[in-house]
Order: C-alpha cells, then sequence, then structure tokens
C-alpha cells in the first residue's frame, strides 16, 4: 500500500504542528516560519504547500497563514508519537544521551508500521513524556498535560524541578549538561539580574550558577 505522504512532507507537517502549538503562541504561521524551521528556502516552502493543499491535508491562502486541518493535526501528532517514542527507547534502553537521540529518531519516525510503535510503545510501559520532557501522544492523539512555567519567568525563591526544555539542539543540551542541568534537576532562585535579564540560581548541594535569560527562556519547571 502506497505511503500517504513522503518523508520529506511529514517533515513540513510535523513543522507546521509544532510551530502551531507548541513554539507560537497564537497559532499563525506563515511560509518564512516553516523554512527557518526546517532551514530551508521559503521558495522551497511555497511549492510543498501547494502539494499538501492538494492533498487536503493543509488549508492555505497566497501570502496567508497555514492552519493544519483536523487529518492534518492527527497525522503530525502521530509522527511526533512516534519520535517521541523512539527517542524514549534510544535513551533508555539503548543509553545514547540525550543531544544524540533526536536526529536518529527524526529518520526513525518515517516508519509506517502502526503495530510497531503500539508494542513499541506498550515495550516502553506507556511513557508520557520523552527525555526531553516533551508530552508524547497516545494512539489517539490525546497529550498529556505539560506545566508551562519558565524558569525566567518565576519569581519567588522556591524549589522547582526542571520538567521539559524547549530547544533540543545538540549544542543547547551539551550546555545544559556541562552546567549540570537535566530533566528532574531541582534549583530555585536566588536573584534576577535585570541588565541583562540573567537569573542566578542554586542547586540541591548549594553550587549556585548564573545562567543567561535566553538559556532560562528554554528550560520549564514545576514548583516542588
Amino acid at each position: 500500500m502506497k505511503q500517504p505522504f513522503s518523508a520529506t512532507e511529514e517533515n513540513y507537517i510535523k513543522a507546521i504542528y509544532i510551530l502551531s502549538y507548541e513554539i507560537k503562541t497564537n497559532n499563525k504561521v506563515g511560509t518564512k516560519d516553516i523554512a527557518t524551521i526546517l532551514k530551508v528556502q521559503p521558495s522551497t516552502v511555497t511549492d510543498m504547500l501547494k502539494k499538501l493543499k492538494s492533498k487536503k491535508i493543509i488549508h492555505h491562502k497566497k501570502y496567508g497563514e497555514i492552519v493544519l486541518n483536523n487529518t492534518g493535526i492527527l497525522y503530525a501528532k502521530q509522527l511526533l508519537r512516534k519520535h517521541r517514542l523512539w527517542e524514549t527507547f534510544l535513551y533508555e534502553k539503548l543509553h545514547f544521551n540525550w543531544d544524540e537521540i533526536h536526529e536518529i529518531a527524526e529518520q526513525l519516525e518515517h516508519i509506517q508500521s502502526g503495530t510497531l510503535i503500539d508494542r513499541l510503545e506498550k515495550f516502553l510501559q506507556y511513557p508520557q513524556y520523552d527525555p526531553h520532557g516533551e508530552p508524547i501522544p497516545d494512539a489517539s492523539g490525546k497529550l498529556p498535560t505539560l506545566p508551562n512555567t519558565l524558569l525566567s519567568k518565576i519569581k519567588n525563591k522556591k524549589w522547582y524541578t526542571v520538567i521539559a526544555v524547549k530547544n533540543t539542539s545538540p549544542e543547547f543540551l551539551k550546555y545544559l549538561q556541562q552546567i549540570s542541568i537535566q530533566i528532574g534537576t531541582k534549583l530555585k532562585l536566588i536573584e534576577k539580574i535585570p541588565f541583562d535579564n540573567s537569573i542566578k540560581i542554586s542547586f540541591s548541594n548549594n553550587k549556585q550558577i548564573i545562567i543567561s535569560g535566553k538559556i532560562a527562556d528554554h528550560i520549564l519547571v514545576s514548583e516542588i
């Protein structure tokens, strides 16, 4: 049976979903947004959008916003499900570092066997979050709740736990590893520095560091 979408088309569908629901707060996605996240030329995006529109997966008007229809949203969630389950498998069972798993999962997410993914999910005991703390959709597309408190936005000096990161680039994850921040790390705010929005934080071992506001903008925490 012919696959409904090519791997490249799937990359676009997933990118539109991530931009609409995980990156942008107003759900307004344009051609330039997609070109940036996929690192391609806007003209290439325009050509692909025509294909996706002809396959009735998106709504798109010339110079207008790009919106996934209900079929597109569900398809994108299933791509995310596969991607994040594979990341969990690579991290937990094959012991890859958390900065290595994204690129490999990008290749594995295009496997079409639904039975394989169902069995993978069962083997992993139905995880709700991947190693980066990102929510994993279930088979029906339902997502677990993810608290959205950014480290950069906390004001009180209570203890928090790192629950997710919004940036999964190897460079960012390696940097977090260098400064001893990972999923589950406990920390608290010591001081905010208004000059450059950097913050001083303390770990449970009393070690203190200063991180930039830009870094803190990509770390999600939950109050203990």
